[in-house]
């Protein structure tokens, strides 16, 4: 028999739960104007609507705020993180920010130019919208099993190298500042990339002498993958896959609030130093001192402990097993999932699940909604809504995906809470007919699916015209 494990801590502070009732659900998403983000937290009771900046902290990272040290300049704190950084994923130089999208934004601005081409394993919506702002334009060089949910391949997130070389020939590898590679890819699943994958890359945009800057947010979970899944990397420790799969990129930008296990912060890493002058001062513009970068003292200190926590074997095998417990139970019951479960969320596939909705008629944001009305549970849209407008034409993309994404925070429930999301979206799943689309009746000019507002097509005005039997009245 095989023996059940537990989490890999214990419980030392608790933050109680309230559900809202099924009336006051209903009150709360109509004055959100049926948008997952605009719901007051207050009114949630099990918040799965971002894995960033919402991880539970180590004791001792708490006890390492207390000795924040919050100077100006030269904070010895920063030379934590700093040493962190390079310990742990190696390169030479790092300029903290406030959270990835900083980074984002110092990195468009120092290598993209109006006309360029920035190729990618599908886009992210703050990368992009930071290519965008600059004059670049996205490219997906992403493997078309990437786009196929329902399909089960272990490294769903591997560029295509053909891809990728057809568009330099296209196009020219000076009009490529650099290729931005995600580990994982957030869009497609969670989906990782293989170290093979990544070696080629970096080996193919050499030659072109383009540089292969990562998205690096959720570094450590790729390398799970990659232990589990690639030959030859069955028996290595996590911390020494994370430092090959590194290697073979000139820099990355990163998020802190995930894989570093912290509340708030990020950072831009690179092994050029003409680069890391450069960014120096660009960073005191946009967010602080090259020595804090918007961060605190305590912020800093709580990181530089979380990159260490981070790649402990315990504890990524625990993170993604409960991501896996989730998606097996929607599996078993018949839920259209992508497939394999990523590492930081299960994703739905809203398409599959209300297939009487048109793609114009969101789907994704319907299913989201109604998640939130049957039990309580928020989960955000990744599809339509997300897509945003061709930058050109000004039309709606309209990406192959069109996905729910039920994103598990780090550290913060247990096993029973995704039995209640589970219970919650097999009973929806039971009643799907009864869900309406939405039509958007605000949109803002960028990133839409933060603010937008939306309402009911039925004709009642309702989202779903009966209530489900698992709702809490």
């Amino acid at each position: 028999m095989k023996r059940r494990t537990a989490e890999p801590y214990k419980i030392k502070s608790v933050e109680p739960l309230k559900m809202l009732s099924y009336d006051e659900r209903k009150d709360s998403l109509k004055k959100a104007g049926y948008n997952t983000f605009l719901i007051n937290s207050r009114e949630v009771y099990i918040d799965l609507l971002t894995d960033s900046g919402t991880t539970a902290m180590s004791d001792q990272q708490w006890g390492a705020i207390m000795v924040g040290d919050e100077a100006y300049a030269g904070s010895e704190s920063w030379q934590h993180l700093e040493k962190a950084v390079k310990d742990i994923y190696g390169y030479q130089y790092v300029i903290p920010t406030h959270q990835g999208r900083g980074a984002e934004n110092l990195l468009s601005q120092m290598k993209i130019k109006d006309g360029d081409y920035v190729p990618g394993n599908m886009y992210f919506t703050t990368t992009r919208a930071h290519q965008e702002l600059n004059g670049g334009t996205f490219v997906d060089v992403i493997i078309d099993e990437g786009h196929d949910s329902l399909l089960d391949h272990p490294f769903k997130g591997n560029v295509d190298l053909a891809k990728l070389q057809n568009l330099i020939n296209d196009v020219g590898p000076e009009k490529i500042p650099y290729v931005c590679v995600a580990v994982t890819v957030n869009l497609a699943g969670g989906q990782p990339v293989s170290m093979n994958n990544l070696r080629d890359v970096y080996n193919l945009c050499h030659r072109h002498d383009i540089d292969v800057m990562y998205d690096a947010t959720r570094c450590v979970e790729n390398a799970f993958f990659i232990k589990e899944r690639e030959e030859g990397y069955g028996d290595i420790a996590i911390k020494d896959i994370l430092k090959e799969m590194l290697s073979y990129s000139d820099g990355c930008t990163m998020s802190g609030k995930k894989d570093c296990l912290v509340n708030i912060g990020g950072f831009l890493a690179m092994n050029d130093e003409d680069l890391y002058t450069r960014a120096r001062e660009l960073v005191v513009l946009y967010e602080g001192m090259p020595s804090y970068g918007g961060m605190s003292g305590r912020d800093m200190e709580a990181m530089a402990l979380g990159i260490y926590e981070s790649i402990d074997d315990k504890y990524i095998s625990h993170r993604i097993n409960q991501v896996r417990y989730l998606g097996n139970q929607l599996i078993e019951a018949g839920i259209p999932v992508v497939r394999p479960i990523g590492g930081h969320a299960v994703y739905l596939d809203a398409k599959k699940f209300l297939p009487h909705l048109k793609q114009e008629e969101l789907p994704s944001q319907s299913l989201a909604a109604a998640i939130y009305l049957d039990s309580g549970v928020r989960s955000m849209e990744r599809g339509f809504v997300s897509g945003g407008r061709n930058k050109i034409t000004g039309k709606n993309n309209k990406p192959k995906l069109e996905l729910v994404r039920l994103t598990i925070p780090r550290r913060v429930y247990t096993n029973d809470h995704m039995n209640v999301v589970a219970d919650s979206i097999m009973a929806l799943y039971e009643k799907r007919d009864q869900i309406a689309g939405l039509k958007m009746t605000y949109e803002p000019p960028t990133l839409r699916f933060f603010n937008a507002r939306f309402k009911p097509l039925s004709s009642c005005g309702e989202l779903m015209t009966i209530t489900t039997s698992s709702a809490t009245t």
